[in-house]
């Protein structure tokens, strides 16, 4: 049976995703529910490609951390040579942000991920990895992104903010020293008449909405405060994301690994 996807991913990866579900035979629609931007001032970024040898690890939050810390490398720093015999390794929670580094020219052999077998990709799954790697004195950094409301201010994000404050908590209880980068803003988007529209159909038409991200629900009940989602249906890449979406109303929340063919047949699941 044909399944109609509400994929909330930010862009592009919403549409890349849809595209491969739409080439499966569903049907998909792009509705963003964060955006990413990068920053006024990358003075800190430039600062932390600076201090990078200095660091025995750098941890990304996502894909997006990754895309935009390479961006705002200072074009007089780090050459490809220079680059490829550092010894800072890269920690990755997850395949997407995993293959960001190695696109960006990060060394296979100074990756650390959760492997693609991982019955879950986050903090503490890559703790798994790199705990006995960590030593009293180490300096660790975390690039993060900023959760930014409409009125310009930082926001407490729920489902990244966690799992990087738990893997620092597990770091200096290890005797490493931590600090803590932001290489780009998240924010809510802003809606048109259609988004709108689209959004409260897919709240009783049995699609499928997929959910990568505690905050981008945060955001769809702030977009449509007072919508009944007791006859909705989501996906879930994670358990905090699958318990804020049954918080939200969804009747129907099933949660999955975040890799293409587990996410696909927990949607089908639900056809």
């Amino acid at each position: 049976m044909i399944v109609r996807i509400i994929v909330t991913r930010v862009q592009p990866q919403a549409q890349q995703w849809a595209d491969r579900f739409e080439a499966t035979g569903h049907k998909a629609s792009v509705l963003p529910l964060i955006e990413v931007r990068g920053l006024m001032d990358a003075t800190a970024v430039h600062a932390a490609w600076l201090n990078l040898s200095h660091y025995k690890a750098v941890m990304f939050v996502s894909r997006h951390a990754v895309d935009y810390f390479f961006h705002a490398k200072p074009a007089s720093h780090i050459g490809a040579k220079e680059f490829a015999v550092m010894s800072t390794r890269y920690w990755a929670t997850g395949p997407g942000t995993a293959n960001a580094l190695l696109d960006h020219g990060v060394a296979h052999a100074l990756l650390d991920t959760p492997p693609e077998q991982a019955g879950q990709f986050d903090s503490e799954a890559l703790w798994q990895q790199v705990q006995t790697l960590v030593r009293p004195g180490d300096r660790v950094l975390i690039v993060r992104g900023d959760s930014v409301a409409p009125d310009g201010t930082s926001v407490d994000d729920n489902d990244q903010g966690v799992g990087r404050e738990w893997l620092a908590e597990r770091l200096r209880q290890s005797g490493a020293q931590v600090d803590f980068v932001v290489a780009y803003q998240r924010g809510a988007p802003v809606w048109t008449a259609a988004q709108r529209a689209l959004a409260q159909a897919a709240a009783t038409d049995r699609s499928v909405w997929l959910f990568s991200s505690a905050e981008a629900l945060g955001h769809l009940q702030a977009l449509l405060p007072g919508q009944d989602w007791s006859a909705a249906r989501a996906v879930a890449t994670h358990p905090r994301i699958a318990t804020a979406a049954r918080g939200l109303g969804f009747s129907v929340v099933a949660q999955t690994r975040p890799t293409w063919d587990d996410v696909l047949a927990s949607i089908e699941s639900q056809a």
